[in-house]
């Protein structure tokens, strides 16, 4: 039987809409093609975990909607997906969290967050009977930075006392310290090299630069370091030395959400029992394909694509 995996953070709806060129500061531009999608990096790593999992009941997710008809929209996302939605909370009177999002003709983009109602999964939500019980069940933490800090403090102390795997992808980067003890109770810390270099102050540019930054983690404690670097793949690091795991070419359109669908992936193969570096593999194979679409959620593949791709 697979590892129960539990997702802890965000849900949002994106307004997604697609430009020539993001708009340089001050300029005004034309756009088109207005979208509202179901997002936010928890919900969509949830959703790949739901979707990727080659075994039902696998996936969980722990968070926050509003009582208004996004919220309704993300929980039919997540269960169409094969998640287990009994805790996520619908809170009246505040709304779904939004991101605003550009996406350019060659697939990058600028993101813009609004907390709404993730700002209400804070540490008293985890000593509610429901919170305690997802997360006494879980195997795998898989979290994320759209959610209010402290929260992620309470949840990797839990953790730590329990003996479960814990995941952070550090996104989006986070705008102030975070203490040496956090990151020692971290099992896998996920950032790319922006967020990387935000994490370390350290030039990311390079492989070398980015081995070098995934160290200094390393010397704080954090088991392993895995830098998600695009089309050029993976850098793991840890005590075992530091590995490059190569990317799988695509012809990327939108990569709003391919960080998320990797994490998700990486989670699940890790729940399948797959050592780290075919997690990778798996995780690579699966962001390759989510960047071929457009979307966050609706990027994300099913496992029988993957196996298809494999």
């Amino acid at each position: 039987m697979n590892r129960k995996i539990l997702v802890i953070g965000s849900l949002n709806v994106d307004q997604s809409v697609q430009v020539m060129s993001l708009p340089a500061p001050g300029e005004t531009i034309k756009g088109h093609d207005l979208k509202y999608l179901n997002g936010g990096k928890g919900a969509n790593q949830a959703v790949a975990c739901g979707r990727l999992a080659g075994e039902a009941g696998t996936a969980a997710m722990l968070g926050c909607v509003g009582d208004d008809d996004f919220g309704k929209m993300q929980l039919d996302s997540l269960s169409a997906s094969g998640v287990d939605t009994q805790y996520i909370r619908r809170i009246s009177g505040t709304p779904t969290g939004m991101a605003l999002i550009c996406v350019d003709s060659k697939g990058a983009n600028t993101i813009v967050i609004i907390a709404g109602a993730n700002a209400c999964v804070t540490p008293e939500l985890l000593e509610e009977s429901g919170s305690r019980k997802a997360i006494d069940e879980a195997d795998i933490l898989l979290l994320q930075m759209e959610i209010p800090f402290e929260t992620n403090l309470a949840v990797v102390d839990l953790a730590a006392k329990s003996g479960k795997t814990v995941i952070l992808n550090p996104a989006p980067a986070p705008d102030h310290s975070i203490p040496d003890e956090f990151f020692a109770k971290l099992d896998f810390i996920t950032p790319n090299e922006n967020e990387l270099a935000s994490l370390t102050g350290m030039p990311c540019g390079t492989i070398d630069e980015i081995a070098a930054a995934a160290d200094a983690l390393l010397q704080k404690g954090v088991r392993n370091v895995l830098v998600t670097i695009g089309e050029r793949g993976a850098l793991l690091a840890n005590q075992d030395g530091i590995r490059h795991i190569p990317g799988i070419p695509a012809d990327a359109i939108d990569t709003t959400a391919a960080g998320d669908t990797f994490n998700g992936a990486f989670a699940v193969a890790l729940s399948e029992g797959k050592d780290v570096e075919e997690a990778i593999d798996f995780a690579n194979r699966a962001a390759a394909i989510s960047v071929t679409r457009r979307g966050a959620q609706d990027s994300v593949p099913y496992r029988t694509e993957l196996t298809e791709l494999i």
